[in-house]
């Protein structure tokens, strides 16, 4: 067996999850942590890797999730006269419009304002679609979780977390993306005693819902610590860690929220890191296991925009290094940083990029710059090593490039595109 194969087997035996290789089914990817061992190659020709297709793509930050021959993602259209929030799968091979469906009216409140003229009233969709066994789940901005048949976009079932269990928007309403696993859909938003929720992927009944905490627009994060499977929320109490199957709590770490939280928490072994925006700053804690007992010790903490602050760019976690856009609005110059996760200490840092996003494919980092310039980056803590880049999109780029099947998806506000890059 191929052992890219063999790795996305067992990872799916570990989460409960059907996963098949080459697949991203998820805003964090097949692992829920930004990571792929697919490997692509390191040599573009002059003028970037080669396009198999690139289409109109209307606004949004909305990423793709890719799978069966299909690529999902959202995005803000004008629907019988309306902006509407849709749904929209293409073919993987050609970018061709399979199916769009809508989740209805949508009026954007400002949010990721870059100060341009053409950006009032924000840009469209934040949340990602996730696939898992032909179906596709989406949360839209209201807060209305749908499960659609991958294939035909019919809808199978359908749970508003405002209407059915007293939910609670936040300001530029739900930014976050679904996580289905092990059978089970994962989503905030609920009232008090059903602020978190799982649902049965298959029925949409509901397997447990608990607790009273405010969502933020932060994607929970599955993860192993200490042998025992876990969802980490990060609402605006801080990081709470739950068991995927009951929802019990297992343990938390208090962090400060102001205006906005975005970026998921990162776990490298029994450290998890995490970080916000707005003079927040950015800290980690030691998650440890007594007995029964789980506690969250904090490690570091840095306050404010700098050194350290996702704004809402997730890092990726490479041999106990950090890499991402650490950065807060600093448009179209912020810097991608190496950052030790032990010690929260920056080892380097190269501007130019801005609030975009980055991947781990392999031992590599793709970085995708908010001006629409892929880079591959050697993921080593010695120093900035860049390997390759492409001006790809027109465009703001905020969403996160994803690898399938040797071939590179990513979107801006006005377009999306395919390459090959096996």
């Amino acid at each position: 067996m191929n052992p890219s194969v063999r790795l996305s087997v067992v990872t799916g035996l570990i989460s409960g999850s059907i996963l098949l290789a080459g697949n991203w089914t998820f805003v964090r990817g097949p692992q829920g942590d930004g990571t792929t061992p697919e490997k692509i190659s390191a040599k573009w020709p002059a003028s970037g890797p080669k396009v198999l297709w690139k289409v109109p793509s209307e606004l949004g930050f909305s990423s793709f999730a890719v799978a069966g021959g299909q690529v999902f993602n959202l995005e803000l259209r004008t629907v019988d006269g309306a902006k509407q929030e849709v749904v929209v799968a293409r073919d993987a091979n050609t970018g061709a419009e399979q199916w769009v469906k809508s989740l209805g009216p949508v009026k954007y409140q400002g949010g990721g304002d870059d100060g341009t003229k053409d950006n009032k009233g924000g840009d469209g969709p934040r949340s990602t679609p996730t696939w898992a066994d032909g179906k596709v789940y989406v949360t839209s901005a209201k807060l209305v979780l749908t499960c659609f048949d991958a294939k035909s976009g019919d809808v199978v079932w359908q749970k508003n977390l405002m209407k059915d269990f007293a939910g609670r928007n936040i300001s530029w309403e739900n930014a976050a993306s679904p996580l289905v696993e092990g059978g089970l859909v994962y989503v905030a938003g609920g009232g008090v005693g059903e602020s978190l929720i799982a649902f049965d992927a298959k029925t949409g009944e509901v397997a447990w819902k608990a607790f009273d905490e405010i969502m933020t627009h932060a994607t929970p994060t599955p993860t192993t610590i200490h042998g025992q499977r876990q969802i980490i929320f990060f609402v605006k109490s801080g990081l709470l860690s739950v068991d995927p199957k009951t929802g019990k709590e297992l343990w938390r770490y208090a962090f400060p929220f102001r205006v906005s939280t975005a970026a998921s928490p990162v776990v490298a072994g029994d450290t998890v890191y995490c970080s916000a925006g707005y003079g927040v700053g950015a800290g980690a804690c030691k998650v440890s296991k007594s007995g029964d007992t789980w506690s969250a010790q904090e490690v570091y903490r840095f306050e404010g925009n700098k050194p350290l602050a996702n704004h809402w760019s997730t890092p990726v976690l490479h041999d106990g290094h950090l890499y991402g856009m650490f950065q807060f609005k600093e448009y179209g110059d912020g810097p991608v940083k190496c950052v030790e996760v032990a010690t929260g200490k920056v080892k380097w840092e190269q501007p130019g990029f801005g609030p975009g996003q980055v991947i781990l494919v392999g031992n590599q980092v793709l970085a995708l710059g908010d001006a629409g310039q892929l880079v591959l980056i050697e993921a080593t803590p010695s120093a900035y090593k860049e390997i390759a880049r492409a001006d790809i999109l027109d465009g703001k780029c905020w969403g996160t490039p994803v690898v399938s099947n040797g071939r590179v998806y990513a979107r801006s506000t006005k377009e999306a595109v395919c390459l090959e890059v096996k």
